[in-house]
């Protein structure tokens, strides 16, 4: 069934790699018996429907093919426009005497309705809509030539864009751009939605995303394991344990930040109302002495201890940081490191020491980066990565990184251990064993500021403290943190910053509570 720009959230959460698409499409073939030339009516039509919803007034339509399948499915939908009527011109790149198989039947059919077919040259400027069938999910080395320059004239257009499968230059699986990438104001997904549309420059190049299964029997699914599956707040939001009447502070949690280096107070004062907005009991920092009575005295429910710099002289005695940090590590049910934590003697001498203690532990910003230089493995912390330290700690490039953002928090996972969330559009969550990575959905380019990153370490804190398992804070938390992105930018996305995002945090949760309530409510009269 094809729904024409579905809601995001009505949007199958199984996401594939192209070669697993590839393989559901063959297995419908030869199991199912349904014809590949079957499967290219289906796609085509589905295409069709989607530009019928989205564009109705559209009457120029132009569709560029390539000689692949992508381009078959193009000529299924230019016949079908044709036949409806409107103004359709076929503007062709590659080798198309070569085509064969069910593409080859679809330009004949497109051909025998009366459809004209041109080698491409440029644009007409006269398009009101411009169909891309040029290049699909199989593309793995850079576009260029007159591929590169059809790509870069559709992007100039003022027409928008309909993408059949992927648009063209994008990586399916990575969501990479190769050389040059198309950008589409929908794109409409057969058999399996890619992981490309969703995580590294997807989001930017797929516009709407649109999906149709062309009626293949849910059976055949049952041979793919899933690469990735996205998540939202919306559907994590359920997981969040209900808070019992009899609840105290000493029950949620009490999270200890570790951070706040000299002149940087703003990190763990972020991540430590963060975590008490998200429910934990008691939240202490244990910062510099330089503003520890300005973070108490701004915000009077954080408990906050001054650890002083190491001395050698003071090494052995009780007023050394090792030490003054042991009191609020006994007291600790999970710990938060690295917010503005610095790199420096203090920072290294609060690390070691946390980590010796070998409480469950959130692990950001400077804490991943003293990580990096001496790596080690532990299973129940979890690691919350922006691309640059990812790079570092996989020992690799940004850019690296973001070409195969799955790719790399899986090596991150397997590496390192724990739960790692790799964050950025689209963050990922990689747990332990075969469970697939999860990819949050919700956000926006508003939170691209500095302190966000604080934030979510506080929030996954406070929800391991209220008792979710690693992986479980760690998905919850991101949809969390970017539900509350997403509330918070509702004026406007430019000028977001992270403090927005913490007055954002309670009234989500509220709504939360009286989802969880009403449901249970529904469930007892169900009973009845």
């Amino acid at each position: 069934m094809t729904r024409a720009l579905p809601d995001r959230q009505q949007l199958p959460r199984a996401l594939y790699r192209a070669a697993q698409v590839r393989a559901l499409d063959q297995a419908a073939i030869e199991q199912e018996g349904v014809g590949a030339e079957a499967l290219m009516e289906r796609a085509g039509a589905a295409a069709f429907s989607v530009l019928r919803a989205r564009w109705p007034q559209a009457g120029s339509i132009v569709v560029l093919a390539g000689a692949g399948n992508n381009g078959g499915d193009g000529y299924v939908l230019a016949r079908l426009a044709h036949q409806h009527r409107l103004g359709v011109r076929l503007l062709t790149l590659g080798e198309h005497e070569h085509l064969s198989g069910p593409a080859l039947a679809a330009a004949r059919a497109y051909r025998d309705a009366g459809g004209s077919v041109e080698p491409f040259t440029r644009l007409p400027p006269d398009a009101e809509l411009i169909v891309d069938a040029l290049l699909g999910t199989g593309l793995e080395r850079p576009v260029t030539g007159r591929w590169a320059d059809a790509v870069a004239q559709c992007n100039a257009a003022r027409a928008p864009v309909l993408a059949l499968d992927m648009p063209s230059g994008l990586h399916a699986d990575s969501g990479r751009v190769l050389g040059v990438a198309l950008e589409a104001a929908v794109t409409i997904s057969f058999i399996g939605l890619k992981c490309g549309l969703f995580t590294g420059r997807g989001p930017d190049h797929c516009g709407e995303v649109c999906f149709d299964a062309l009626r293949v029997p849910a059976l055949i699914y049952a041979s793919e394991i899933p690469a990735a599956r996205r998540i939202d707040w919306q559907q994590q939001q359920r997981l969040l344990p209900p808070r019992r009447r009899s609840a105290h502070k000493g029950a949620l949690g009490f999270v200890l930040l570790v951070g706040g280096d000299a002149g940087m107070s703003g990190a763990p004062r972020l991540a430590g109302e963060a975590a008490l907005r998200t429910g934990a009991g008691r939240v202490a920092i244990a910062t510099h002495p330089a503003h520890a009575a300005v973070l108490n005295l701004s915000r009077p429910e954080l408990m906050v201890q001054g650890i002083a710099e190491p001395d050698a002289a003071e090494a052995a005695s009780a007023t050394a940081p090792e030490a003054a940090l042991d009191h609020a590590l006994s007291r600790a049910s999970v710990v938060a490191l690295g917010p503005g934590l610095g790199q420096g003697a203090w920072g290294q001498a609060l690390y070691q020491r946390v980590l010796a203690a070998d409480l469950p532990l959130v692990l950001d910003a400077d804490g991943l980066n003293l990580l990096a230089q001496a790596p080690q493995r532990r299973e129940h912390w979890v690691l919350t990565p922006h691309p640059g330290e990812a790079a570092r700690l996989l020992d690799s490039s940004v850019a690296e990184v973001e070409a195969d953002r799955l790719g790399a928090v899986r090596q991150l996972q397997a590496r390192y251990g724990g739960v790692v969330v790799l964050k950025g559009a689209g963050s990922l969550i990689q747990g332990p064993g075969p469970r697939p990575s999860a990819l949050c959905i919700d956000g926006n380019p508003g939170m691209a500021s500095a302190g966000m990153g604080d934030v979510l370490t506080g929030i996954i804190a406070a929800l391991l403290g209220q008792g979710l398992e690693p992986v479980l804070a760690a998905e919850v938390g991101v949809c969390l943190h970017a539900a509350a992105g997403d509330r918070a930018a509702k004026p406007g996305e430019r000028g977001l910053i992270a403090s927005d995002l913490i007055a954002a945090l309670q009234p989500l949760l509220g709504l939360a509570e009286r989802g969880a309530a009403e449901r249970g409510a529904d469930r007892q009269a169900e009973r009845r």
